[in-house]
Order: C-alpha cells, then sequence, then structure tokens
C-alpha cells in the first residue's frame, strides 16, 4: 500500500519544480497509487515502488525510474520520452499508445509487457527483457538493442527498425 497520497506525491513534485530542483521520491512506495495524468516530469523515481499503480496519461518526461517495480502498473499513453528505466520491472506493465522515445530501458524486465501503438523510437533495449511482449503496431525505428535482448518468440526486431548494436 502507497506510504504517500496522490495530493502529497503532486505537492512534493509541483514544490521541487518551482524551486528549480529535481523532484526527489526515491524509494517511495507509490503501489496501487491512482497517478492519472500526473505531472511528474524530471522526478526521480529510482528504485520506486510503483507496483499496479495508475500512471495513465502521467507526463514522466526526463523522469528517473531506474530500478523501480513498475509490474502491472498501468501506463497508457504516457509520456515517458528521455526517461531512465534502466533495470525497472515492468513486467505485464500495460503501456499502450505510450510515448517511449529516447527512453534507456536497457537490462529492464518487460516480460508479457503490453505495449500496442507505443512509440519506441530511439529507446535503448540492451539487454531488455521483451519476452512474452504483446509490441503490436509499436514504432521500433533506430530502437537499439544487442545479443543479451531477449524478444518475443517469432518476432524480428530488425525488420521492425531496430538496430543490434553488437552487429552494427
Amino acid at each position: 500500500m502507497a506510504n504517500l497520497t496522490r495530493t502529497q506525491v503532486l505537492t512534493v513534485v509541483q514544490i521541487a519544480l518551482e524551486r528549480g530542483d529535481i523532484p526527489n521520491l526515491v524509494s517511495v512506495d507509490l503501489s496501487g497509487l491512482d497517478l492519472h495524468q500526473a505531472t511528474l516530469v524530471l522526478t526521480n523515481l529510482k528504485q520506486a515502488n510503483l507496483r499496479g499503480a495508475n500512471l495513465r496519461r502521467a507526463n514522466l518526461l526526463s523522469a528517473n525510474l531506474s530500478e523501480a517495480d513498475l509490474s502491472r502498473a498501468n501506463l497508457i499513453g504516457a509520456n515517458l520520452s528521455g526517461a531512465t528505466l534502466r533495470q525497472a520491472n515492468l513486467s505485464y506493465a500495460t503501456l499502450n499508445g505510450a510515448n517511449l522515445f529516447e527512453v534507456n530501458m536497457s537490462e529492464a524486465n518487460l516480460s508479457g509487457v503490453e505495449m500496442i501503438g507505443a512509440n519506441l523510437r530511439e529507446a535503448d533495449l540492451s539487454a531488455a527483457n521483451l519476452s512474452r511482449a504483446n509490441l503490436t503496431g509499436a514504432n521500433l525505428s533506430e530502437a537499439r538493442y544487442n545479443n543479451a535482448t531477449q524478444w518475443p518468440i517469432n518476432f524480428d526486431p530488425s525488420t521492425a527498425g531496430a538496430i543490434n548494436e553488437d552487429i552494427s
């Protein structure tokens, strides 16, 4: 259960941004919290617990979500452009229509994630686990991956426009 309310989270973020600081919510438990359409731009959510959180249409532009638990979170239509999700757990999260332009998802667990129509253009997917992911209609143009990246069965990342850094 979350240890902060929606109002408290948004207040922390707003005050920090008004002061020109980076909002700091490192290791905070926000599991199951309704953050629908929340503005969390530049927020440091490293190692935060967002398991099952509703982040539908949230603005997480350039947020740090490294090592965060976003498993089973709702990120439909969310803006994560430029965000860092290195080693994050997004297993069985829903990111349909999400903007993941230039996102760093290296070493992330994306097993069973739903990314229908998501924009992954220029994303870093090095060593990410995308097994059982639904990438129907996702834009993977110029997304980077390596030989350690795990893809869904019968999915060809090069046909989708992704670039294998181990052979380029």
